[in-house]
C-alpha cells in the first residue's frame, strides 16, 4: 500500500527533514510521489509518476526551500489505476473559494458513488473517487464556509461510509487545518517546547530542533509509519479521525 505524510504547524516550517526520511521508503512504494504545500491561500503541487528515489522532480523538491504551515505528501504503491500522472496523489480541488488537498492509503472495493458535475475524477483511482465524493458531500452538508469544528463533525459521519468498502487511511487539508483518518495504520507526533534532537529511522540524519525553533513554535507530523527512532509517536486507533490546527491535535468535536 501507499504511504502518507502530513504536516501542520503554527509557523512556516521546513519539512525537508521529514520528507528525506519519507522518500527513503519509495523503493517499495515506487509508482509515483507527490507533495502539496500551501503558501497563503495558494497551493504548490509537485507530482511525478516516477519513484521519489529517482524522480528529478523529487530531487528538485529536496532542493526547494519549502516552508509552509500545511503540507501533504504521498508515495504510491498502485492498487487501482495505471501508473500515470493523473493517478498520482495528492489530488487538489476547490470548494468555497479554498483549495483542498487529499491523499489516500488503502484499497476500496465496490465504491462507485454517483458524482455530479462539480466534482469528478480525472484518473481511475478509488482514491480520487473518494476525494470527489467527500467534497461533494461536504458541499451538500454546508451552505456556506463551515468552521473547523463543523467540518470535523461532518467528516466523522462521512469517513465510515467510505471505509466500509475497504482500507481508508487519508489526509485532507485546506490550508487551515489537517484532517487524518485511520483505518489500519497512522501515527503522529507533536513537536513543541522544549524541543529535542531527532534521528531518522530510514536515513543517517539527525536534527536538533532546539537550535532551529522558537519556544512558541508547534509542529504536528502525521505519517503512516514513524519517521524517527527517538520521538514519542502516538498511534491512531482504527476508525479514528483527528484534526490538527496550528501545530496541535484538537480534541473530539
Amino acid at each position: 500500500m501507499c504511504q502518507l505524510l502530513g504536516m501542520n504547524a503554527n509557523t512556516a516550517t521546513d519539512v525537508m527533514f521529514s520528507f528525506t526520511g519519507f522518500a527513503q521508503r519509495a523503493d517499495e512504494h515506487k509508482d509515483g510521489f507527490g507533495i502539496a504545500f500551501f503558501e497563503g491561500p495558494g497551493v504548490r503541487l509537485m507530482v511525478d509518476a516516477q519513484s521519489a528515489r529517482t524522480s528529478p522532480i523529487a530531487e528538485m523538491v529536496r532542493r526547494f526551500p519549502i516552508r509552509s504551515l500545511h503540507i501533504v505528501a504521498h508515495i504510491r504503491k498502485a492498487t487501482q489505476g495505471v501508473v500515470a500522472l493523473q493517478n498520482t496523489h495528492p489530488f487538489v480541488r476547490e470548494l468555497w473559494g479554498r483549495y483542498w488537498v487529499f491523499a489516500h492509503n488503502g484499497d476500496l472495493r465496490g465504491f462507485n458513488p454517483r458524482l455530479h458535475g462539480a466534482f469528478r475524477p480525472v484518473g481511475e483511482t478509488d482514491s480520487e473517487r473518494a476525494f470527489c465524493w467527500l467534497m461533494q458531500e461536504l458541499a451538500k452538508a454546508h451552505a456556506s464556509v463551515p468552521t473547523v469544528t463543523e467540518l470535523t463533525r461532518t467528516l466523522r459521519e462521512l469517513a465510515p461510509q467510505v471505509a466500509a468498502h475497504g482500507t481508508f487511511n487519508f489526509m485532507l487539508g485546506n490550508g487551515q487545518a489537517l484532517w487524518a483518518h485511520c483505518s489500519t495504520n497512522l501515527h503522529f507526533v507533536e513537536r513543541r517546547h522544549p524541543f529535542t534532537q531527532a534521528s531518522l529511522q530510514d536515513d543517517d540524519m539527525t536534527v536538533n530542533f532546539a537550535e532551529l525553533t522558537l519556544p512558541s513554535d508547534r509542529v504536528a507530523i502525521v505519517v503512516t509509519e514513524p519517521l524517527t527512532s527517538d520521538e514519542a509517536w502516538q498511534a491512531f486507533a482504527p476508525g479514528e479521525l483527528r484534526v490538527f490546527e496550528a501545530g496541535a491535535a484538537i480534541g473530539p468535536a
